[in-house]
């Protein structure tokens, strides 16, 4: 078909794509160019902003490498990959649900760690904290034999491998789950740091008049065959980026409950303040998968 005006673009693309074999990768693109030409429709894009907008492409894939990925980072910083999660978790965004993004920093291989032994291997100052989890199954049943990964920032709001004061795989352990879907570790409290703003996002979050900052979390990857895997992310609710979290990652579910203690702790030579977290863990049906790590 011979296109006369903009309005007979669209479906002769998606004409042109009809006889894609794959029906998934035939429904995707028929709504990726759908959808695409209604936001050039509905913000009237000009000329201008549209060689704009392929420069901007064009550096974030610049900027993505081995140790960072620009794409990923302005998904995140439009909400894109929160809503991506949501969509697929809590029986495909119906309930509730702990899960949340796997953020930048994940590694495989972190330590094999006994269940309430410490992740901290190296000098790490900061309030210790404790924390007691469980894994269950929708019904509330223990999952048992559950492999979870463990990792987070430092009290300065550095990972290990941003920071060479840290050992290897400092804050990092992988513990498995007892017979009442049970582990536990010993850490320090960690802290929210900001993100980079180097590329196209920090122009987007300038112009938005927007800060950087991630609130402090720990992270938790949980594996277990006949479970769709669980990647979650528990916030500190004292943070004071909780409500404005440069990633979105926040939600309601996801709000731990860190509680402080002042005086003796549950093991000898803790002093002072300390913390304590009690979290359960709710896994869905489904393949269990090992993610490939962000960044090398």
């Amino acid at each position: 078909m011979i296109i006369q005006s903009q309005k007979d673009v669209t479906p002769v693309v998606i004409d042109a794509y009809k006889n894609i074999d794959n029906p998934r990768l035939r429904e995707i693109v028929a709504g990726l160019v759908k959808h695409l030409h209604a936001f050039a429709r509905d913000v009237h894009l000009t000329e201008e902003e549209f060689q704009i907008g392929c420069q901007i492409v064009a550096k974030m894939g610049q900027l993505s490498n081995k140790t960072h990925n620009e794409v990923v980072l302005m998904s995140g910083s439009l909400g894109f990959s929160a809503l991506v999660c949501l969509l697929n978790n809590g029986n495909n965004g119906q309930s509730e649900t702990t899960a949340n993004l796997l953020g930048p920093f994940w590694r495989l291989n972190s330590p094999k760690t006994e269940n309430d032994g410490s992740i901290v291997r190296s000098p790490t100052p900061g309030p210790e904290l404790f924390v007691k989890a469980h894994v269950k199954d929708q019904n509330g049943s223990p999952i048992a034999g559950a492999i979870v990964d463990v990792w987070h920032s430092s009290p300065e709001g550095f990972y290990e491998q941003q920071d060479p004061k840290q050992a290897d795989m400092n804050l990092r352990g992988q513990f498995t789950t007892d017979a009442n879907g049970y582990f536990g570790f010993r850490t320090v409290m960690p802290a929210g740091y900001p993100i980079p703003i180097e590329g196209p996002v920090g122009d987007l979050l300038r112009a938005a008049k927007r800060h950087n900052f991630r609130p402090a979390h720990l992270h938790f990857l949980i594996l277990k065959d006949g479970f769709k895997t669980l990647i979650s992310q528990i916030y500190d609710p004292t943070d004071d980026k909780l409500e404005t979290d440069v990633q979105f990652g926040v939600t309601k579910a996801l709000i731990g409950d860190f509680t402080r203690h002042d005086g003796p702790g549950p093991v000898p030579g803790v002093k002072g303040a300390w913390y304590s977290l009690d979290q359960t863990f709710a896994m869905e049906p489904g393949v269990s998968r090992l993610p490939k790590p962000p960044i090398d």
